[in-house]
């Protein structure tokens, strides 16, 4: 056993570094907590608080929650409104929440991007449909969810945080195909680390293979948006995109690098290239130095969407919070 953790060691010392592409971050919220894995079961890692077991249930809850958000964004996006009622209540009939904002964006200008958006529409919709009937009885209902594109809007504050527009000013990511893929940017990178990060929380196969497909087509839907926005050409686009990441990255804190299971301080990526001329290189896959996808913890991922780096239970695109077990970044 030794002898190959030796070998595996010295195997992982020889890849190549991958450049980093990051400039100073812009620091605009305090680290958050972090949260630790521990056979299967996940254990918040809050001194103050008493261990507490999560069950798969309550993963996949956690889960469905994203799945809401991202499906009412991508079907207001391209029908102008959102997913049927019966799709929102909880496995007992509690009805859903609320979506604040929303709105139709005209794609006759960039057809693909429409064809796109629609495709992820319908996939992010049956995730839903799947994960309540994984789910069953158990499933919660939608929470409130905040998808404005106003002032006081989740996106704007995003935006302004992270520099890519002004104080005072607003982001709309349904004012046109740039700005939707934008705000399809915030949303899938932080998809498919939840995803992974959730892999070794869950201890029963059937659901972990589930959940390892849901991952596959979230990954798939961020290569569509990150090579989309490549594929523009626009330096602006690209410069948001580091500048999302950065915030990002300052948001779901500082965790000890661990390059095997693709955790790291440093595991976020916009799509800025590297090299130049017959060196340039594009950075479509946001990868470590082992070529792995990175992990975050559903503590993390939280504190992205409630758009708060401390402790906090809602906010951001969760204005009340998520529902289910899993509802703090501590």
């Amino acid at each position: 056993m030794q002898d190959e953790r030796a070998e595996q060691d010295q195997l992982i010392e020889t890849f190549d570094g991958r450049a980093r592409r990051r400039a100073d971050r812009r620091a605009f919220f305090t680290a958050a907590l972090g949260v630790a894995a521990a056979g299967g079961a996940f254990a918040y890692a809050d001194p103050a608080l008493a261990q507490t077991t999560v069950t798969d249930s309550d993963v996949l809850n956690f889960a469905l929650n994203l799945e809401y958000l991202e499906a009412q964004f991508y079907l207001y996006a391209v029908n102008g409104s959102g997913l049927p009622s019966n799709l929102t209540s909880s496995g007992s009939g509690a009805a859903g929440g609320t979506v604040t904002g929303g709105a139709k964006v005209d794609f006759t200008g960039d057809p693909l991007v429409g064809a796109y958006a629609r495709e992820i529409a319908a996939d992010e919709q049956a995730h839903v449909a799947f994960l309540r009937t994984a789910l069953g009885g158990s499933a919660v209902a939608m929470p409130n969810i905040n998808i404005s594109s106003d002032a006081n809007g989740p996106f704007t504050a995003a935006a302004r945080t992270a520099g890519v527009i002004g104080s005072t000013d607003t982001f709309n990511p349904y004012s046109s195909p740039n700005n939707f893929l934008l705000g399809a940017f915030i949303f899938e990178d932080v998809g498919v680390t939840a995803y992974k990060g959730a892999a070794p929380l869950l201890s029963n196969k059937t659901f972990l293979e589930a959940a390892a497909g849901i991952l596959a087509v979230e990954a798939y839907h961020a290569a569509i948006v990150r090579t989309t926005l490549y594929s523009k050409g626009v330096q602006a686009l690209v410069d948001a995109t580091e500048k999302i990441s950065n915030a990002r990255d300052t948001l779901d804190g500082n965790p000890t690098l661990d390059a095997v299971r693709g955790i790291g301080p440093d595991d976020d990526q916009g799509i800025a290239p590297s090299g130049s001329g017959g060196t340039l290189t594009a950075n479509l896959a946001p990868l470590n130095s082992n070529g792995l996808a990175y992990s975050r913890t559903p503590g993390q991922v939280l504190n992205i969407v409630y758009l708060n780096g401390g402790a906090a239970t809602m906010g951001g695109f969760f204005p009340n919070g998520v529902n289910g077990n899993i509802k703090s970044t501590t």
